[in-house]
């Protein structure tokens, strides 16, 4: 069929048939150049699907011949399947790539057909900032891709306000956003939903910011952890816990405590209105410890308490969960203490002896050597020992008055120390050690003779009286 028909000069359209009727010698006859639409290559036609096939589908575009549009031309989709694509009787847009192939076809695409009109969108939403809405089509590296009729690409950082830990969750949805980068020779389309969202926020925003005032305990959900506290979504804004505000007890890291996603209630403490930052406490709504310290205990109570940390300086003891107190050096055992860990280590259970409770500055003063019938382990050595320690003998007195044994000096009238002959001090009463038959001192067991609490050895109050 050619492509226009040969008319002669008498042809004349009939009145009233929008010139498909011509008049020819007095006939009346079909003119069928005015049902083809023209068009030229690069031209985008609208057409209906009139078949769908495994590879191609045919619209007709009301041409001499139907247009064919191969599967590779239906979507920016990989591997779209025609039948997902269209449906029979859909009408469709097409690029005209080439009005007749080797085969005498017409061919169209509809994907370029969408690209066109895409760009033309995209452009003018880029310039003037207005959103554009896409299909999520796949989940790459670092993001997803959007159908917009050309790919975009939305960046994982930018899908959200917060950090999204799946973006699987995305596939197929209709989402909103923002141009933010457009380059049309490398085909090249940067979006931002996060745009999108912060937008729509700002008003409820400040909304929030206006009703929000400190004191106040509001609910709201975990939205991040990090080393130095948490973030509360508050339905639209994000305040702050710091680490030090989330328990009355000392916290290493928010994930001891807390997850994201947890519904937690909080005060709010401090609100900074033009830099719309808020601070939160979580502790705060929970009792306070301290209170019961008040209410519970007086001081010279005793009772028990865990290690919680040695420093060189003593060792903290937790008497209640979020309380603790201080147990000073001098305060752990009788004699004199080089190191806290020789007596004591993190996590031992020991009693204690309240002697000072400072309500103002929330601290508590400990002590463990003023515990009656306590003794506390010392260094790997062993402790020193005194009279209680050393073995019976069973021996009686009269032996130690033996003639091997020396003679035990008087004791001059004003009840000054005698010195032993040899003049060697002699130990206090606490550290005496018991002499055996052949009159030599018994060593303590760990072989050092025991020392008063200052470590010197007890000297006469004045000179014995020469012998």
């Amino acid at each position: 069929m050619p492509d226009t028909q040969t008319l002669p000069e008498s042809a004349h359209a009939v009145e009233g048939s929008n010139g498909l009727l011509l008049e020819v010698d007095g006939e009346i006859v079909p003119n069928y150049d005015a049902t083809l639409v023209p068009f030229d290559e690069g031209d985008v036609v609208t057409g209906k699907v009139v078949r769908i096939d495994k590879d191609e589908v045919l619209v007709d575009i009301g041409y001499k011949s139907e247009g064919v549009i191969l599967a590779g031309e239906l979507s920016i989709r990989k591997s779209a399947n025609p039948f997902d694509e269209v449906e029979l009787g859909e009408e469709v847009d097409a690029l005209v790539l080439t009005k007749e192939d080797q085969d005498g076809r017409l061919i169209l695409s509809k994907k370029r057909a969408r690209f066109e009109k895409a760009w033309r969108r995209i452009e003018a939403a880029a310039e003037s900032g207005e959103p554009v809405e896409g299909t999520v089509i796949e989940v790459v590296k670092g993001g997803l891709i959007i159908d917009l009729g050309v790919r975009g690409f939305l960046p994982a950082s930018l899908v959200d306000i917060r950090r999204v830990q799946n973006l699987d969750d995305f596939l197929g949805q209709k989402i909103e956003c923002k141009v933010i980068e457009l380059n049309r020779s490398r085909n090249n389309v940067v979006l931002s939903r996060r745009a999108v969202l912060e937008e729509e926020r700002k008003e409820v925003r400040q909304q929030i910011l206006d009703r929000l005032q400190p004191g106040q305990i509001v609910e709201g959900a975990i939205s991040n952890i990090v080393d130095f506290g948490a973030f509360v979504d508050l339905d639209g804004i994000d305040g702050l816990i710091h680490i030090s505000e989330l328990s009355w007890s000392h916290v290493n890291h928010p994930s001891e405590i807390l997850s994201i996603g947890d519904v937690v209630p909080v005060k709010v403490l401090d609100i900074d209105r033009e830099r719309q930052r808020i601070s939160l406490g979580l502790k705060q709504t929970q009792e306070d410890p301290w209170q019961r310290v008040l209410d519970t205990y007086n001081l010279g109570d005793e009772l028990e308490g865990r290690v919680t940390k040695v420093v060189s300086f003593g060792a903290f003891v937790e008497i209640l969960d979020g309380v603790e107190g201080l147990v000073h050096i001098s305060e752990l055992a009788q004699h004199h203490v080089e190191n806290p860990r020789e007596i004591v280590n993190q996590g031992d259970v020991i009693r204690i002896k309240i002697l000072e409770i400072d309500s103002e500055r929330r601290r508590l003063s400990l002590s463990a050597k003023r515990v009656d019938g306590q003794s506390l382990p010392l260094s790997q050595s062993g402790p020193a020992a005194d009279l209680d320690e050393v073995p019976e003998l069973g021996l009686s007195e009269d032996v130690f008055a033996g003639s091997d044994a020396p003679a035990e000096p008087a004791a001059p009238d004003d009840g000054a120390a005698v010195a032993p002959e040899d003049g060697a001090a002699a130990a206090p009463e606490d550290g005496a050690a018991v002499a055996p038959e052949d009159g030599a001192a018994v060593a303590p067991e760990d072989g050092a003779a025991a020392a008063p609490e200052d470590g010197a050895a007890a000297a006469p109050s004045e000179e014995p009286p020469s012998a």
